[in-house]
């Protein structure tokens, strides 16, 4: 017994991330490192073809300032709503049995609410492209 009290004990001191301390001082360093022999042994030619915007091999067409239409940005939002709504059923899925009717009528509510949800951006039209 007294054994795992004094393990437990010296399980939270100081000592044990000193290794931890010592390798991010470490990384740290070496990326400050590499950054500094890259900034100093590197190629200094600037040219208006190396200063020029890349976009994946695509040729630069307009001003990349332009508004863009909030379609594509609430398209991005509203499938980060419905794709956090699936991680939520993984606990109901892995303890279904013990939750028993109480748990199935709560997960109901809860896919009940984000339909409800659905149903009311398709009414307001927020999935519809056609303007």
């Amino acid at each position: 017994m007294d054994f795992f009290l004094l393990q437990s004990s010296q399980a939270n001191s100081a000592a044990n991330y000193l290794p931890i301390g010592i390798q991010l001082i470490f990384a740290i360093g070496f990326i400050a490192t590499m950054m500094g022999l890259t900034h100093y042994f590197g190629p200094k030619r600037k040219t208006s073809d190396k200063l020029q915007n890349f976009e994946s091999g695509i040729e630069i067409k307009g001003n990349a300032r332009q508004p863009m239409a909030i379609k594509y940005f609430l398209v991005a939002i509203l499938f980060v709503l419905f794709d956090v709504e699936v991680i939520f059923f993984y606990p109901y899925a892995v303890n279904f049995r013990e939750l028993g009717w109480h748990g199935f009528t709560a997960v109901l509510l809860f896919v009940g609410l984000f339909v409800s949800g659905l149903i009311y951006i398709f009414k307001k039209g927020a999935l519809d492209w056609e303007d």
